[in-house]
């Protein structure tokens, strides 16, 4: 072959690798942008029924209710604390606490959710509609939300001093401010953690009236 044809096959492989090049580079940059991290999962709640499973030790294989203490009641192990936690979460306290307790070298839990607890959080004070709502299974809703589903907030209502209050299983309250008028509106001072306070069952939620 000659000198010509060889040099010419050689720039012809050249373009094809440059223009294979450009291809994927532009494909790279107009790439979709990876979606928001999905939803909290599901947390464990009070009165939930499991389906506790320990992989070839049916005899360690229960159905228990998370009782008010948030715990359940397992064989050798006793009173585990899973409320609160996800599935996976709660599986791997389980078997720590079997590998801990020398009981099992290297357990495997499964858990399956055979009954929902009732899942519910209130709303009071200056909105259209106050009353119980039920929480969304395997789903959240932040506060935000809950004002909206009441009928949004009443013209007298102080919007940026709404309270949650939280009582653990344990008895200990917890109180938090959200300043949901502000979210409503897009100000600026509306903190990115306010949409985000995720409601738990039973919670309770209080919005103020307005001084005038």
């Amino acid at each position: 072959m000659s000198r010509f044809w060889t040099h010419t096959i050689r720039c012809a492989g050249l373009l094809t690798v440059l223009l294979t090049l450009g291809v994927s580079t532009r494909a790279e940059n107009n790439a979709p942008v990876a979606s928001r991290p999905a939803a909290l999962s599901y947390t464990i709640a009070l009165t939930d029924r499991l389906r506790i499973t320990v992989y070839q030790e049916e005899d360690l294989s229960v159905i228990a209710r998370v009782d008010a203490k948030g715990t359940v009641n397992l064989p050798l192990v006793g009173e585990v604390q899973i409320y609160g936690k996800t599935v996976s979460e709660a599986q791997k306290i389980i078997e720590a606490s079997y590998r801990s307790g020398r009981y099992l070298k290297n357990p495997q839990v499964t858990i399956n959710i055979e009954e929902y607890a009732p899942r519910e959080v209130s709303i009071q004070g200056m909105v259209r509609n106050p009353g119980r709502f039920p929480l969304p299974i395997e789903a959240t809703m932040t506060v935000l939300e809950l004002v909206t589903k009441a009928g949004g907030l009443t013209d007298t209502a102080k919007g940026t001093a709404i309270t949650v209050t939280r009582i653990t299983p344990d008895g200990k309250k917890s109180v938090f401010n959200i300043d949901v008028e502000s979210l409503i509106k897009g100000r600026d001072r509306a903190k990115a953690t306010d949409d985000s306070l995720i409601l738990l069952p039973g919670d309770i939620v209080y919005v103020p009236e307005r001084i005038i």
